[in-house]
C-alpha cells in the first residue's frame, strides 16, 4: 500500500480514538463514582472491585431532603418533555407556513426568525423575568415552561423539513378533494413532517433538560426546581456538608438517562430528519 495513505489512515484512527476516549472517560467515571460508597469515592479508589453500594446510593438520593430529588425529576420531565413536544409542533407548523403560504413581508419576518437564532438565551433571561414579573407568574412552573415553547431554530428547521418532505402536488390534490387548510395540514402534511417533528423535539428536549440559567432566574421555591438547578444547589451545599457529594454524583447519573433513552428510541426518525432536503 501507499505509505502516505497508511500514515493518513493511522492519523485519522488516532484522532477518532482520542475523541472516543475524551467522550467516554467522563461518562465511565460518572457511572463508577455513582456505584461506589463514600469511602471509595473520597479515596479515589474508583477502579477497584471494593466499595460498590449502588442500592444504598440510590436510597440516599431519594431520601435526601425528604425525597425532593424525585420532585425535581418530575419537574424536569414536565418542563423538558412537555415543553419540547409543544415547541416541536409549534415550530414545525410555523416553518410549514413560511414554506407553503405566501403572505406580506414573509421573507422579512423569516429574517427576524433567523436573527433570533443568533441571540444567546442568557441575554433574554432578564427581559423574560421582567415580563414574568409583570404578569405575576414568577416562581411558578409557567415562568419556566412558557418561554421554551417558541424555538427560532426549530422554525428554521421546520421550513427546511417542509421543503424536503411535503410536495406541493400532494397539497393541491388534497385541496381538490375538498380538504380545508387545517385538515390538509393535520391529515396529510403533519404525517410527512414526522421526522422533522422528532428532530426538533430532540434538539429542544436537550436544550430544556440542560437549561440552568432561566430556572435560576425565575424560581426561588426548591420544589419547583428542575434537576439541573437542584443538583447545583446540592453541590453548593456540599462545600460545607460533604454528605451531599455522593447524592450529587448519583443524581447526575440519573439525570442523563432520559436524554440517552430519547436519542436511542428516536434515532431512526432523527437520522432521517437530518437528511431533509439533501436529495430532491
Amino acid at each position: 500500500m501507499n505509505p502516505p495513505k497508511i500514515l493518513g489512515r493511522a492519523v485519522v484512527n488516532t484522532v477518532v480514538a482520542i475523541s472516543v476516549l475524551y467522550t467516554l472517560v467522563p461518562a465511565l467515571w460518572l457511572v463508577l463514582a455513582a456505584m461506589k460508597d463514600s469511602d471509595a469515592l473520597f479515596g479515589s479508589d474508583l477502579l477497584s472491585l471494593h466499595g460498590f453500594s449502588p442500592l444504598k446510593n440510590f436510597q440516599d438520593l431519594f431520601a435526601m431532603d425528604k425525597g425532593i430529588y424525585g420532585r425535581w425529576y418530575l419537574n424536569s420531565l414536565f418542563y423538558a418533555v412537555g415543553g419540547a413536544a409543544v415547541s416541536a409542533l409549534v415550530s414545525v407548523a410555523c416553518g410549514y407556513a413560511f414554506d407553503k403560504y405566501a403572505f406580506r413581508h414573509k421573507e422579512k419576518l423569516f429574517g427576524l426568525v433567523l436573527a433570533a437564532v443568533m441571540v444567546p438565551q442568557t441575554v433574554l433571561a432578564l427581559p423574560l423575568y421582567l415580563l414574568a414579573s409583570g404578569t405575576g407568574v414568577v416562581d411558578t412552573v409557567w415562568a419556566v415552561f412558557v418561554p421554551v415553547l417558541f424555538n427560532p431554530f426549530g422554525v428554521y428547521l421546520g421550513r427546511v423539513f417542509s421543503q424536503g418532505y411535503v410536495p406541493g402536488e400532494v397539497l393541491e390534490a388534497a385541496r381538490i378533494d375538498g380538504a380545508g387548510e387545517l385538515a390538509t395540514y393535520f391529515r396529510v402534511s403533519l404525517r410527512m413532517l414526522g421526522p422533522g417533528v422528532v428532530t426538533v423535539f430532540l434538539f429542544q428536549l436537550t436544550a430544556i433538560w440542560n437549561n440552568f440559567f432561566l430556572p435560576m432566574v425565575m424560581l426561588s421555591t426548591q420544589k419547583l426546581y428542575p434537576v439541573s438547578l437542584g443538583l447545583y444547589s446540592w453541590n453548593s451545599a456540599a462545600t460545607t456538608s460533604p454528605e451531599y457529594y455522593p447524592v450529587v454524583i448519583t443524581g447526575s447519573l440519573l439525570a442523563v438517562l432520559p436524554l440517552v433513552l430519547a436519542f436511542a428510541l428516536l434515532q431512526r426518525f432523527w437520522r432521517s430528519g437530518l437528511t431533509a432536503g439533501a436529495v430532491k
